[in-house]
């Protein structure tokens, strides 16, 4: 639309079902590729996408046309049908239900960036649940109930 200017900076992160640890070095890399060719046909901008093996981090400029929640239902419903397709895990794939998203202004940029690109380092130090609820209870003050944080196998 003429005259809609914008500056929408998400991060968005996305757990394997039952966090399990199966995104393999081998292929990670081509599948961080997939996600972010899937969120660039959205017509929103991929920065970086990156991650470990139970979960992934994306960092987009959002489109104000597109919806947070059809971005990433399509990027986590293609992503898991490609793992699948191509039988990059032994057992069939499938990513948590839910999400997290945050929102960062311009001045962030490089530090978000660094952040999600240095995850392998980051993770030797920090969990993932560590690094999640931390994010929810003090960088974001976000609301949340823990039973439906963390879907594990009991």
């Amino acid at each position: 639309m003429a005259n809609t200017y914008h500056q929408i900076y998400l991060q968005t992160v996305f757990a394997v079902k039952y966090r399990n640890a199966v995104i393999d070095k081998a292929w990670k890399g081509t599948l961080f590729g997939v996600i972010g060719n899937l969120i660039n046909e959205t017509k929103c901008k991929t920065i970086i996408v990156n991650g470990v093996e139970d979960h992934v981090h994306c960092f987009l400029g959002l489109k104000p046309v597109v919806s947070v929640s059809d971005l990433m239902q399509s990027v986590k419903a293609k992503s898991s049908k490609y793992i699948n397709d191509h039988k990059l895990t032994m057992e069939r794939f499938e990513w948590q239900d839910g999400y997290g998203v945050f929102s960062y202004g311009q001045s962030a940029v490089d530090h978000v960036y660094k952040y999600i690109q240095n995850q392998e380092a980051h993770h030797q130090k920090q969990t993932f649940r560590d690094e999640y609820l931390e994010c929810l209870k003090k960088k974001f003050k976000v609301e949340y109930d823990e039973q439906y944080i963390f879907q594990e196998l009991v």
